[in-house]
Formats: structure tokens, sequence, C-alpha cells
């Protein structure tokens, strides 16, 4: 039977991660995130799990690499500084294709800045944060119900598409607490990893959606390296085979766009204005839209559940209708997802941004200003 717990976002993640079925965590303690460890520390031995606190944040994301390649369900947590550390090993995991779960709680910075306080800066380096071209799935959740559900989907989409997936959390939803309707477990789907069981398949010999089967440990030799390699695992300095290979890397993510990409949209068959908005800027932007239709403004709510890849198929297809003369980006940042939007967009309609960078949030009454600026 279903269960209705009060819970803050970040332990809904921990509970969401063992549902899906992560059975090992490795991380350090950093605020904003730091009660996903400490939840996770006491959640795990209960269900015949490993919790390792580590010494820093890029050996914690090697435990989780090494962890997830023996075969187990591996999550990580950090914030901002941490974040920076682990990317060369989030990197590592791209190449090697090895399914893990990485959440970023962000906080103000840059640096240290502001441990205690709001921020979206990450959003960037949550796509770019590692060096060379590579495939990135980021997911964001908006309440402390989809921190439980999304982290399952992470874990699904990890293991489905063999890849790293990064759960984009901010200090607003992260230290939220409301109440959570858990599921019975019968009810929750749980994708694994599809594994390759005799020896006659390559370790990295993909399928038609361009995801290699898991080549169990111990059976025939198994190569990984972070180096280029071909199907073996083995390396290799031939361009033709490195360009196959980042190719499949960035074509499994990019061919797979529609089962991977979420979005909600609100209000938006007769908008005028369109908010954009993710994650902790959302229940701001629904007020606000809420606030404005009911005074008579033709305003709607874009709001990407998939941060990455940016679903800009369906925002070309909303900028290019003749209704929407405006898209205002709500983010606490001084301008990233504007980016995207402003390349996607172009010149279909005007782009507006309400941005913050002090540590305080963004109100509903300042988004509803700026709806009414752009009228």
């Amino acid at each position: 039977m279903s269960k209705k717990v009060l819970m803050q976002g970040n332990e809904a993640v921990v509970e969401g991660a063992i549902a899906a079925g992560m059975r090992f965590y490795a991380g350090y303690p950093i605020t904003p995130s730091t009660e996903i460890a400490e939840q996770s520390s006491v959640r795990l031995p209960q269900v015949g799990g490993t919790f390792i606190q580590m010494e820093d944040e890029i050996s914690s994301m090697a435990a989780v690499i090494g962890a997830a390649v023996t075969g187990a369900k591996a999550m990580t947590a950090t914030s901002g500084p941490g974040f920076s550390l682990k990317q060369e090993n989030i990197g590592y995991a791209c190449i090697t294709e090895i399914p893990c779960v990485i959440v970023d709680v962000q906080r103000s910075g840059p640096s240290t800045g502001l441990p205690t306080s709001p921020s979206q800066g990450d959003v960037m380096q949550a796509r770019w944060g590692t060096h060379g071209d590579h495939p990135v799935i980021a997911i964001s959740p908006a309440s402390v119900s989809e921190c439980y559900f999304l982290a399952i989907r992470c874990f699904n989409l990890s293991e489905k598409y063999r890849t790293p997936v990064i759960l984009l959390m901010d200090e607003i939803v992260g230290h939220l607490r409301e109440g959570v309707e858990i599921p019975d477990h019968l009810d929750i789907e749980v994708v694994d990893r599809r594994l390759h069981t005799d020896k006659g398949h390559m370790p990295y010999e993909a399928d038609e959606k361009g995801v290699p089967g898991w080549h169990l440990c111990g059976i025939g030799r198994y190569n990984i390296t972070g180096l280029s390699h071909d199907v073996s695992g083995f390396p290799t300095n031939s361009n033709e085979v490195t360009d196959k290979l980042v190719r499949r890397l960035m074509g499994k993510i990019q061919n797979n766009a529609d089962d991977i990409i979420e979005v909600q949209e609100e209000y938006l068959d007769d908008a005028e204005t369109v908010v954009l908005c993710y994650g902790g800027t959302t229940r701001a932007a629904m007020s606000a839209v809420l606030e404005a239709r009911a005074a008579g403004y033709k305003v709607g709510m874009f709001r990407p559940i998939t941060v990455w890849p940016f679903p800009e198929k369906r925002l070309k297809e909303i900028s290019s209708g003749k209704k929407v003369k405006r898209i205002i980006v709500a983010e606490h940042n001084f301008g990233q997802i504007v980016l995207e939007a402003e390349r996607i967009v172009k010149n279909d309609c005007k782009i507006d941004f309400i941005g913050k960078v002090d540590g305080t949030v963004i109100t509903p009454g300042e988004i509803l200003e700026k709806i009414k600026e752009a009228e």
C-alpha cells in the first residue's frame, strides 16, 4: 500500500534512489546536500546496501564508478565546489559508459560563495563540466515528490542508456519539506541494465539504440579505459574508431531524446507571454502565472524537467507559433538557460530575463512585474 510521509527534498532523493535499487553510496558531506549522505548512511545498511564516506569528492566519484562496474546501482551527492571536483571522473564514466547517478544540490557561488543560499549556477557545468564532447542527462526537480520520483527516473535512464545521470537540484528544493505519497514498491517501474551473458559479445558492442549491453566482470576479457577504445574496450589510436565511438556516445542520447526529455506545460494554448523556468524557480513562476491570468494577462509556463538534453524542439514549436510574443526566462543565476533560449528562439519572439545572484529567491511578485512589463 502507498503511504504519505512528510520529508525533506534531500531525504526524498535517498528514498527514491533506494526504491530504484541503489545499494551503494560514496560521498563527502557538503552543504546543502549533506542530508543525502546522512540519510544514506542510515537507510542503506537497512536494505543490505553500503555507505562509505570518502576523503574527498573525486575519490567519492571513483568509488561510485568502481561499485557500478561490479553491477551495483551507485550514487553520490554534492554541491558547488564538490561538483567541480568530481568532473574528471564524471568524464571517465561518460567514455567508459558506466551507469551511476550524481546529485548536485546547487548553492550560491562562485567558489564557496554562500553555502546555505539558493542558486542555479551549475547548469552549464552540468552540461560542459568535463572536457571533450560527451553526452549528458540532467534532470531538475521542483518539489519533494519529484525528488523521489525523479531520483528513480535518473537511475532508470542511467541503466537504460549506460551513462552518468545528474539530478540537478538546488537548495530551495533540497531543503523543502512537504508530504510525499510513497507508492507500493510493486507499482514502481525499475529498469536494470541489459546484460551480455555469453562470451561471444564484445563489451562495447551496441544495440540499435547505440547502447552496449553490460559485460559482467569475470566473463571473458573486459578492459575499461578512459582512452579512446574499440568494441573490445582496449585502447586505440585509430581516428576512424575514435570518431565512431564519440558519435555513438553522443547519438545514444540525441537519437533517443523523445524518451529522455520531459517537460511541464501550463496554459500555453492562448499564451502571448511564456515564463520559462525550472527547479526552484518553478513555484514562484507558477504563482505569478496564475495571478497574471486572473488579472487578464495571457500567460503560460514552460518548464524543462529534463534540462539536458534541452527540449529545444518543443521550445522552437512554442516560439515559432503566431501567438507567443515574448518568453521570460527566470533562473537563479546571471543567465545560463537564457542562453539556450536565445539560441533556439532567435528571431521568433523577444527573450526577457529575470535572475538573482545574491542568494535570495525570485518572488512571484517580481516575476509578475516582469510579465506586466512584457505586456
